[in-house]
């Protein structure tokens, strides 16, 4: 089992500039006011093969689960507000490449871990719609971008 040294730290910080993914996703939920919640997702990628080092991470990190996909790839999730920004802040200054989207998604984490969602106001709202533009517009593939106007009319907020 590895420490939580700057080292190990540097390592998976770099992993995930190279095979990992840090975001911050609207996803339909039939339990809140507006069908809609904000997940925060770290997540790293590895051929199944290969998957050992997520299994290392896991254990450093002391956080998260490793499931194989049917497609032969291996991920190692992490997912919550409270979570992603305790993880984040352990790697924000290891970064080179996902710098950006640490810092937006670290701030995304501060508002919704801040207090329950449906106290947030419109002010906040709108901020975590721009957060999730940002986040958007700096990764490389989402499968389906969403325009403000459509995120903000799924919140009932108004431009």
């Amino acid at each position: 089992m590895g420490s939580r040294s700057k080292e190990n730290l540097a390592y998976i910080a770099g992993f995930i500039d190279g095979d990992g993914s840090l975001m911050l996703q609207v996803k339909k939920r039939s339990d809140t006011k507006h069908g809609l919640r904000f997940m925060v997702t770290i997540c790293l990628y590895q051929d199944s093969r290969h998957e050992k080092p997520l299994h290392w991470i896991r254990d450093v990190l002391k956080i998260g689960y490793v499931s194989k996909r049917c497609d032969g790839i291996s991920e190692l999730r992490i997912n919550g507000y409270k979570r992603g920004r305790d993880i984040l802040v352990l790697l924000k200054p290891y970064f080179k490449f996902k710098k950006i989207q640490a810092k937006v998604l670290l701030e995304a984490c501060k508002i919704l871990s801040s207090k329950p969602i449906q106290k947030l106001s419109t002010r906040e709202q709108k901020k975590l719609v721009d957060l999730v533009l940002v986040l958007q517009s700096e990764n490389y593939v989402t499968k389906k971008k969403r325009s403000r106007k459509e995120l903000y009319k799924h919140l009932g907020l108004t431009p």
